[in-house]
């Protein structure tokens, strides 16, 4: 009986230390497919090969991308895929063609669309979007250009230390996903870079980003319609246009933005730092429950803002009130300086005034003077020490 009880002893461990093979890892490097690290040569179909095993495998796989330059056109990474646990391993570097117009036609350079369970680990993305920066500069007929990388309709999605570098547009789109985590990520390109917004968020529940670095021509983080319960922490963003909630209100209905913390951020010369905007037309849309807490400002142009009569170059907007409804919005312990006398700029829509706008222990200064403020159509506190003082019309 006794060695009994040590055999069966005996196989419970060896069950703890080997575990079944329906749980261990499948790796696909895509070299096996016919990938070539030289830069050169085209890797696409190696790549959608890799993602078409791996897809349909049952068990957890990995997609494994060793060092080098892997050049790569426009590329699906579609669903619905049998496995819910697929890592793409990038410890190399993947280039768009240098000809700005291959990816110029379409929207996106690397997409994944309803996956489930998917993380991108590592590695670096170089768009080469320089190219379509100086046609556009020129003014010549140039095409809009592709995101990144951007990520659709999916659930359960990691993104960790990923370098984006010079994109066409944005760096990474999230849409219409739920249970998204951003770690480590940075996004660069050059500060007069147009619309390269290092992530925008939209229609989208339950994402998180932090401990990443934007330094981006446009927003380094934009939130657009339909986001809900998302937390930033601890992102340094500069040069760029601050985070912004918006713009808002292009639609005439549009989901609304509720449920967002923005905690300990800094923000190096950028135009604005922590910003929400809607267009001065009417529409149907809210933002309500925002927390901006923890921030610190160094020589930005205006390090507070809700501007609710958005209109760049006063192109196509209607001399009308914005309908979007923002309420319930906090501005907690925010310091630093301002490049411009208005370092808190409330521009609140006539119809919808902002209403419960709390400020609380906020210290800004215009360089080493004392700053103002901006405030119209606001009803809200101010608690502790709040400076520029808030007077609002």
């Amino acid at each position: 009986m006794a060695k009994l009880f040590g055999y069966i002893f005996l196989l419970m461990i060896l069950v703890l230390l080997y575990p079944s093979s329906s749980s261990a890892m499948t790796t696909y490097n895509v070299l096996r497919f016919g990938a070539k690290g030289n830069g050169v040569t085209d890797s696409t179909r190696a790549f959608i090969s890799a993602w078409a095993a791996a897809c349909a495998s049952t068990g957890p796989t990995r997609i494994y991308v060793p060092k080098g330059r892997y050049l790569l056109g426009s590329l699906a990474f579609k669903g619905d895929c049998k496995s819910s646990d697929i890592t793409l391993r990038i410890d190399g570097t993947l280039i768009a063609p240098a000809e700005y117009g291959v990816l110029g036609q379409v929207k996106n350079w690397l997409s994944f669309d309803r996956v489930n369970g998917v993380s991108i680990i590592g590695g670096a993305l170089d768009a080469k979007g320089s190219s379509l920066w100086a046609c556009k500069a020129a003014g010549t007929n140039c095409p809009d250009g592709a995101t990144t990388l951007r990520i659709t309709n999916s659930t359960n999605i990691k993104i960790n230390r990923l370098l984006s570098l010079n994109s066409q547009l944005y760096h990474i789109v999230i849409d219409g996903c739920q249970n998204v985590y951003v770690d480590g990520v940075k996004a660069i390109a050059a500060d007069q870079s147009p619309n390269t917004d290092g992530i925008h968020i939209e229609e989208s529940t339950n994402v998180t980003i932090v401990n990443s670095t934007m330094k981006t021509g446009d927003d380094c983080i934009s939130i657009g319609p339909g986001t809900t319960n998302l937390w930033i922490e601890r992102v340094t963003c500069g040069p760029g246009h601050g985070i912004s909630i918006g713009s808002l209100g292009q639609e005439i209905e549009e989901d609304g933005v509720q449920n967002v913390t923005v905690k300990n951020t800094t923000f190096i010369g950028t135009q604005n730092g922590l910003r929400i905007k809607s267009w001065a037309r009417t529409s149907r849309g809210f933002v309500q429950g925002v927390k901006f807490i923890g921030a610190l400002m160094y020589y930005v142009q205006t390090p507070i803002v809700i501007d609710q009569n958005y209109c760049p170059h006063n192109l196509n907007c209607p001399s009308q009130a914005s309908g979007v409804q923002i309420s319930d919005v906090i501005f907690q312990d925010i310091r630093g300086t301002s490049t411009s006398p208005i370092a808190i700029k409330f521009d609140c829509s006539t119809k919808f005034p902002c209403k419960g706008i709390k400020l609380q222990n906020v210290n800004l200064k215009y360089l080493k003077r004392e700053a103002q403020s901006l405030c119209t159509n606001v009803i809200g506190v101010a608690l502790g020490l709040v400076k520029p003082i808030i007077v609002c019309n």
